[in-house]
């Protein structure tokens, strides 16, 4: 019997890896980002309340994270590659039906559960895939792969409202589905790894087996992992920053059309947002490879200092003054974004991260399923956009709570494992 391992190679076509998963975050989490400019047009459209409207984002921010542990099971049988293709093809399609504007539950099953799906068979499999061929440089490939929503959200920005103006709102979702196709090609350029043979020099297995092999292939989904308190705690964290993460790029636009900002300006501060959202994870990546502090305290530290700049977000009622606390909004909101999801790693180690990215997807959707629909009602409710920044910043803060406690339930297993002699397999990535 072949003894066979798979190393990351932390490079060679790692880096091509990076490049698809820069191109596939572009191509879905940018476009749910930026879909706060249709938020008017579409509330005009069907001349509903802000809440009502809400659940279009709000479902599909759901179904991006109960997909999830889905696209994780069939990344075990189809390979990370099939299952990106197959969700380049639901969102795709979700968007192109969206278009035709029929009524407002065709929003939500086409936009909610569509692209929503969609999104998520793109997502995991792609993150899942960066994490498998990096290992030392697996932070600095994490801020590369995700800066594609950043830079691809700048672009789409201005472009978004310029199609909008020249096609209406459905003709622009239309497009949208059409660039959303290319997905496609993000997918077959996600090779999944070779098995290598020992040092023994035993022979490898045939070419076609080594192409059916990835490393979702080596184990079932793992759901027991819900039962380590560590990662339970860390889905508590990500429940709460969820909900917060959700409201502000969604209520931004309306905000400043409320304070009176004209149309441009108001898309002009997704940009910024973007911008700044780019330099934070790329300095949150190059920080977390430094290793001065653990990934952990650093997202606490992040996640505290989001929080505080959320609640004083609504202080600025001029352009400018909104622009400054955007753009920090948007720095901080990167440096979190940066070593979230590697943070994985550090509580269950690489053999569990598919599953356990999986489970914290899966459950951190109820944040942003009631969290949208709550910061409308709040904003209906008082007739102020204030509310909802209000809300999401003390959900953020809540969040940096549990993530210090997972920190120290981390380092004291690392501790114990230590002094019994006993391997910690959460410590690969160190």
């Amino acid at each position: 019997m072949v003894d066979l391992n798979i190393d990351p190679p932390d490079g060679g076509y790692g880096w091509v890896v990076v490049t698809s998963a820069f191109f596939t975050m572009g191509l879905t989490t940018s476009v749910l980002r930026n879909f706060g400019l249709f938020f008017l047009h579409i509330q005009n459209y069907y001349s509903v309340p802000t809440s009502t409207v809400s659940w279009v984002t709000s479902t599909g921010i759901a179904t991006f994270h109960l997909g999830a542990p889905v696209a994780g099971a069939l990344s075990v049988y189809l390979t990370q590659r099939g299952v990106i293709m197959i969700g380049a093809a639901l969102a795709a399609s979700g968007m192109i039906i969206a278009s035709f504007g029929l009524s407002l539950p065709w929003m939500y099953l086409s936009i909610g559960v569509l692209q929503g799906l969609g999104v998520s068979f793109c997502w995991m499999p792609t993150n899942s895939m960066v994490s498998h061929y990096f290992k030392r440089w697996r932070p600095v490939a994490f801020s590369i792969s995700s800066s594609g929503e950043c830079v691809f959200s700048m672009a789409f920005s201005p472009f978004f409202q310029w199609l909008i103006e020249a096609y209406s709102w459905q003709g622009a979702l239309l497009i949208i589905g059409g660039l959303q196709l290319n997905l496609w090609v993000c997918g077959a350029l996600m090779r999944p790894l070779t098995p290598k043979a020992s040092p023994q020099g035993k022979l490898m297995e045939d070419s076609k087996e080594l192409d059916q092999s990835g490393p979702s292939k080596k184990a079932p989904f793992q759901w027991s992992l819900i039962r380590r308190p560590e990662l339970l705690l860390y889905i508590v964290f990500a429940t709460l920053a969820t909900a917060g993460f959700f409201i502000p790029p969604l209520f931004l636009v309306p905000h400043a059309n409320h304070l009176g900002v004209e149309q441009y300006w108001t898309a002009s501060l997704l940009s910024v947002l973007s911008l700044s959202d780019l330099l934070g994870r790329l300095a949150g990546g190059w920080l977390a490879n430094l290793r001065l502090l653990r990934n952990l305290q650093q997202l606490a530290m992040a996640a505290t200092l989001l929080g505080v700049v959320l609640l004083l977000l609504p202080i600025g009622q001029s352009y400018w003054a909104i622009v400054v606390f955007t753009a920090l909004y948007g720095f901080l909101f990167g440096s979190v974004v940066a070593v979230h999801i590697t943070s994985i790693v550090d509580i269950v180690g690489l053999v569990g991260f598919d599953s356990a990215l999986g489970l914290f997807m899966l459950f951190r959707s109820s944040g942003a399923l009631v969290a949208l629909p709550a910061a409308g009602w709040v904003a209906d409710r008082f007739n102020d956009f204030s509310a909802a920044f209000y809300l999401a910043g003390f959900c953020i803060i809540l969040s940096a709570i549990f993530v210090v406690v997972v920190d120290k339930l981390v380092e004291n297993k690392k501790k114990n494992a230590a002094v019994t002699n006993i391997p910690d397999q959460t410590t690969d990535i160190l």
